[in-house]
């Protein structure tokens, strides 16, 4: 036979594009489409539903950016079309190449009921199948003229990501408009032919089933009339029936299809906006279920089905029906699909505590797995935490996206700091976006790294971001992919289904130990600076008032504000959103983030005062209350009390010239150029700074990524630096006791404080940045004279190790990392740590130096700012200010507690007398991340704590009121019916701890 594969794919790719799928509409008649645009933001449904509209018509230009247009079509259905069944075809100008990020569409009945969402490749409305001919047609559509802030320009500057800066263009051109027949007979062949033909092209060439597939394809394109396709669609089905019969083979892939809409709680868009894309997406899903028996949708983050409760009840109500029908699952158990990496301990707790409380509370339902696909890799404490919340399973397909390695599994037992195993699932069809095509589904197949010990795979299949979810189509095809020979299997699943039989299938599967880190996107742990610094301040704050504001209710009656706490903590989850808190939003999201950041800061600042004065009384006693995990200066934790002096520190001239500061712990000497050439650990008897070397130095690089700005920042930034040591000013402070340094370079400006406490062994560096650059990055840098082969940086309930060398693919792709508020260098006996309050990206890097020497330098540098253009063309352009220090001689333990103390300054008061703290831990290597009352209300405190070194620990917790009663409970102060045990004798509670292991207990009073 000869060959003629090729002709009968192009004429199958031909007729279907240019023949049968626009014969899927045959008949249309126009609506008479009007339009009214709304000024300003969104307005309420009654309100675009009454006001007056002006004729519109396809071809005119509508949308100012970011705005709202509320359009009004009628129309009457033609006798003739009686029997048949009828659509609405609204197309707003939508881009198909794009199946989201654009604009979009809420179609609601003239009494505001909403039907479905539109988008670019969801453009339809059912009017009646059959129809009877005559109906008048009246439909309502909100639609949003969101710019294309990514499209064919790729990343370059646009004013677009703000609605002050966006100007008033109109961004859309009004597309058809119509009403249409709609036969289904077409529309099947359409489905048919696209799976027979996406199949045939992933089948071998030399495959029987390839070739089988070819000649009923020839068959069917044979009997289909091109100039009546309508009346010969019928027969060009038959003659595929066979081929679409045969069953797949017993050994076959299995995937479980999860209908899935990943849209991102902010990114391209501001908040309120997804606010109805959620909306739009949600009334789309409940209706597809309403049309199609088997399909399951999934919808993660809490706070978007908040929204939908809170401002679309019509909708909410279909999603209420639709979930406890088994077909609208809550899916993720966490507010939002949070970054992992940034996020504090405490936080990341809350992510799960208010997640799964939502959907408990509203349904009933404890979903068990983590839902993340897009989230920018995955910190070492987190299996601890979501194992604390009471869930077993991780999903996620962003570690795909590595650029370096390709990571060995699919599905696997990833295990954290403390030892705690999940069960983890990469889907191998490396998207959250699948459309049940040929191609996606036999990428899942060829990809799937354990082939031989395990068959199942998940595929979220559905457009997100706008793109409404999944489609009729992806679910006609994932029908005829049941079972198909030649292809893997396809089945709707919840993602508890798939997880059991992911689970059951594959007893023994692998480990992987650590972090998951994504080896893309780093620069995210810097830009946007203010967004960070809000986030951490307010975690911080968060902390202050729930342990105050318990302390204050114990002791003096004082009214706990469980709903203000409730309603803030909220608002900090959803801000460490993935694309919110790692910086890679429109300048809109973070314009808001910084407002929102100042309205919780002074929010709690109240609560904070409030309660400290309640606990201070009236008096003159000079207190300082000390927020910290660990006493300081004579202050306890957790407590208030006078301050203990702690000496004092001299300036005096340096010799070779400069300044020396001295506390008489340490001796730190600055140069002229106001660079620090030595920090002397008095007691040990060590220089910190390596020979040659210049602490705290401000060094730039250029940084202009090949691709995305805001995220990225690419390894060859480092061969070019210009290490700033050009000072305008090197002069004593205004105190006697530090060293101020302004430096000017390009457009920016750095003034630096340096201070040595008296009585600590840390050098603060206070440095404010008034900073104008364009894509530039700004480090910070200690080079230090340790020799170590590896490094700790905090993570969530503890600290990760990674080298300091690259000696495989998977070191050197980590040139830039995340720490919580410390990292920690160290040989055997001695070591060193950098604290922050307010930054988390930085590398660290190892070089012996030549010469009789041969010591190995240790430089820590501090990520401070980026200035990417894209998204936001003015990222981080202004007055920054953060702190560090610089902390020789320091163990692990020093460490944690330095980091602590640089984030929660001491607050002063006068009162009556000292405060006694309400639990105490009296080891050190035991840490208190939360103190507060119970969530139920009940008047129980809950206390969380961890073992922060590394090591076993055991401790004992006195309470400093009455207890009844001691219980362990999981992060939603449930009582953990496997509990470790704890021995309590009245207020005294003994606890052994494994390394990094977390605890929470309620105490009963």
């Amino acid at each position: 036979m000869h060959d003629d594969r090729t002709l009968v794919e192009a004429r199958l790719k031909r007729v279907l594009d240019e023949r049968v799928r626009p014969a899927v509409h045959p008949r249309s008649v126009p609506l008479e489409v009007a339009v009214w645009h709304a000024a300003g933001e969104p307005v309420p449904v009654a309100e675009g539903l009454a006001a007056p509209h002006e004729p519109i018509g396809a071809g005119a230009r509508w949308g100012v950016p970011w705005g709202t247009s509320w359009f009004r079509v009628t129309g009457t259905v033609p006798e003739e079309w009686a029997g048949r069944t009828v659509e609405a075809v609204l197309d707003l100008g939508f881009d198909e190449n794009m199946p989201g990020f654009q604009c979009e569409g809420l179609v609601y009945r003239p009494d505001g009921t909403p039907v479905k969402g539109l988008n670019p490749r969801n453009q339809w409305v059912r009017i009646g199948a059959p129809v009877a001919g005559g109906e008048r047609v009246r439909l309502h559509i909100e639609a949003a003229s969101n710019p294309v802030i990514l499209g064919d320009r790729g990343f370059r500057p646009t004013p677009l990501g703000d609605r002050e800066t966006a100007g008033s263009e109109p961004q859309y051109t009004l597309g058809r408009m119509d009403l249409a027949v709609f036969d289904e007979t077409v529309w099947q062949l359409v489905a048919d032919l696209e799976v027979l033909g996406d199949l045939m092209a992933e089948l071998p060439v030399e495959s029987p089933r390839r070739w089988e597939i070819l000649r009923a394809v020839e068959r069917a394109l044979d009997a289909v009339d091109l100039q009546d396709v309508g009346a010969t669609a019928a027969d060009a089905r038959s003659r595929l029936t066979a081929v679409l019969s045969a069953p797949a083979a017993p050994s076959a892939h299995r995937i479980s299809a999860v209908g899935h809409a990943h849209i991102d709680s902010a990114w391209l868009w501001p908040l309120r906006e997804t606010v109805r894309k959620v909306a739009r997406t949600a009334a789309n899903m409940t209706a597809l279920i309403d049309d199609e028996p088997e399909f399951v949708f999934a919808m993660s983050q809490a706070q978007q089905w908040a929204w939908v409760k809170e401002h679309r009840p019509e909708v909410w109500a279909r999603v209420k029906k639709a979930v406890a029908d088994g077909r609208f699952v809550p899916a993720g158990g966490m507010w939002v699909e949070s970054d992992t990496n940034m996020p504090g301990s405490e936080a990341m707790a809350r992510q799960f505590v208010h997640g799964k409380r939502f959907f408990i509370e509203e349904f009933g339902v404890d979903n068990e797995e983590a839902w993340l696909p897009d989230t920018f890799g995955f910190a070492a404490g987190l299996p601890q935490i979501i194992a604390a919340a009471g869930s077993r399973h991780l999903l996620t397909q962003k570690i795909s996206w590595s650029r370096t390695n390709r990571f060995p599994h699919h599905t696997f037992l990833w295990e954290g700091i403390d030892g705690t195993r999940i069960f983890t699932h990469f889907p191998p069809v490396d998207t959250y976006n699948c459309t049940m095509s040929g191609a996606e589904l036999a990428h899942a197949v060829r990809n799937f790294r354990d082939k031989g010990a395990a068959r199942h795979s998940l595929a979220p299949t559905g457009w997100g971001d706008g793109g409404g979810g999944t489609t009729r189509e992806m679910v006609a095809r994932a029908t005829r992919l049941r079972s198909l020979e030649g292809s893997p299997t396809v089945e709707w699943e919840t993602p508890a289904a798939f997880f059991a039989k992911a689970e059951a299938e594959y007893t023994a599967p692998p480990v992987w130990v650590g972090e998951l880190y994504l080896e893309l996107h780093r620069a995210t742990l810097t830009s946007q600076a203010k967004t960070k610094q809000g986030n951490r301040r307010s975690e911080h704050l968060l902390r202050e008032a729930e342990l105050w504001a318990a302390t204050a209710a114990v002791r003096t009656g004082f009214p706990y504000p469980y709903d203000a706490l409730d309603r803030i903590w909220k608002t900090v989850l959803l801000h460490q959103f993935h694309d919110i808190l790692p910086g890679s939003s429109i300048a809109w999201v973070h314009r808001e983030a910084r407002r929102t950041y100042e309205r919780v800061a002074a929010e709690l600042e109240a609560i904070v005062d409030a309660a400290q004065r309640a606990l201070a009384g009236d008096g003159a006693m000079p207190l300082v209350f000390n927020a910290a995990p660990h006493t300081r200066s004579g202050v306890p934790a957790g407590g208030a009390a006078p301050l203990v002096a702690q000496g004092r520190t001299t300036l005096t001239a340096r010799p070779a010239g400069g300044h020396v500061l001295d506390n008489g712990l340490l001796r730190v000497g600055i140069d002229p150029a106001g660079l620090v050439v030595s920090v002397y650990d008095i007691a040990a008897g060590r220089e910190t700074v390596a020979p040659g070397g210049a602490a705290n130095l401000l060094q730039l690089h250029p940084d202009f990524p090949n691709k995305w700005d805001a995220w990225d920042v690419d390894e060859f930034y480092r061969n070019t630096v210009i290490d700033l040591t050009d000072a305008d000013e090197v002069a004593a402070g205004d105190d006697g006791a530090s060293v101020r340094v302004v430096r000017s370079f390009g457009a920016s400006r750095v003034t630096q404080v340096l201070s040595l406490p008296p009585g600590e062994r840390r050098l603060v560096v206070d440095t404010e940045v008034d900073w104008h650059e364009t894509e530039k990055f700004l480090k910070l840098a200690f080079p230090l004279d340790v020799h170590a082969e590896r490094y700790a940086a905090e993570t969530q309930f503890g600290h990760v190790h990674r080298p300091t060398h690259t000696n495989t693919s998977w070191e050197a792709a980590k040139f830039e990392a995340c720490n919580h508020r410390f990292v920690h260098v160290a040989e055997p006996g001695w070591g060193v740590a950098v604290v922050n309050d307010s930054t988390y990206g930085h590398d660290v890097t190892r070089t012996v130096r030549a010469g009789a020497d041969r010591g190995t330098t240790t430089t820590v540098r501090v990520s401070l700012l980026r200035a990417p253009r894209f998204p936001d063309p003015e990222t981080d352009q202004g007055v920054h200010r953060f702190r560090h220090a610089l902390v020789p001689g320091a163990d692990i333990g020093d460490a944690v507690r330095e980091g602590w103390r640089i984030n929660l300054p001491e607050r002063r008061h006068t009162g009556a007398a000292e405060v006694a703290p309400l639990v105490t831990a009296d080891a050190d290597a035991v840490v208190i991340t939360a103190v507060k009352l119970a969530d139920d209300r009940s008047g129980d405190v809950v206390v969380r704590f961890h073992e922060a070194h590394g090591g076993r620990a055991r401790t004992t917790l006195t309470a400093g009121f009455p207890v009844t009663g001691v219980e362990v409970t999981d992060l939603l102060e449930r009582p953990l019916p496997d509990a470790p045990s704890v021995t309590a004798d009245g207020d005294r509670i003994a606890v052994a701890l494994r390394p990094f292991q977390l605890m929470t207990l309620r105490l009963r009073r």
